[in-house]
């Protein structure tokens, strides 16, 4: 997993790059990569992982958006925010992608 944080929605990542890793660590207890922040909407700004990512798939709607990338680089799916990291269809999802 790789985290690109974003204050697009209802401005919830204001912070420093530092502030949003140590509130990401010690509310959610994130161990994966956290990028500085990013636009991830559709317009002049949006950064090009999220141009690659929504290109075929809807934007994010809101934080937590999960998209699967399988080995090949193609998006396979993506999740809405409410999908947490260790829903058993997301892992289920993530393991097939790892054996094909």
């Amino acid at each position: 997993m790789l985290g690109f944080p974003c204050n697009q929605f209802g401005a919830q990542e204001p912070g420093t790059p530092a502030q949003i890793q140590e509130f990401c660590s010690t509310k959610y207890k994130v161990t994966f990569p956290l990028f500085e922040k990013v636009e991830v909407k559709k317009g002049g700004n949006q950064h090009p992982v999220y141009q690659f990512l929504t290109r075929d798939h809807a934007e994010p709607n809101w934080n937590f958006a999960k998209y699967l990338v399988g080995k090949d680089g193609k998006v396979i799916r993506r999740y809405e925010p409410t999908v947490k990291p260790d829903d058993p269809a997301l892992v289920a999802a993530i393991e097939a992608a790892l054996k094909a």
